[in-house]
């Protein structure tokens, strides 16, 4: 993802946290806020729970690649946070993605459905 497509600072994590709503299933917890802007942007958060830097980089590239999969399908106008939970390490790719697809929907971030294209 582009930086433009980064939630970086402090400051916006601490919004969406504190005025977004929130979703969440075993594997992962997503934190969303609407907002006035040309397209998405996410933030991921990989706890030290998750095991050392190398496990918590592995499930940070999965997460990455499921949503720039899903990018066609997430609505612009949104800042969500996606936060990994103890399962999602031992996951494989299509699993964390088939995994976020669903608490995305619940989240209702999605235009249109990505399992239907």
């Amino acid at each position: 993802m582009r930086k433009s497509y980064r939630v970086k600072s402090e400051q916006d994590f601490s919004m969406v946290f504190n005025h977004g709503k929130s979703k969440a299933n075993r594997q992962f917890v997503i934190y969303h806020l609407p907002k006035e802007q040309a397209h998405f942007r996410i933030g991921i958060s990989v706890g030290k729970k998750i095991g050392n830097a190398v496990h918590r980089n592995a499930v940070k590239r999965k997460v990455r690649q499921a949503i720039y999969e899903l990018k066609p399908y997430i609505k612009s106008d949104v800042d969500f946070i996606v936060i990994a939970r103890k399962p999602a390490d031992k996951m494989s790719t299509a699993e964390v993605k088939s995994s976020l697809i669903h608490v995305m929907r619940l989240s209702h971030l999605f235009t249109e459905d990505p399992s239907h294209p």
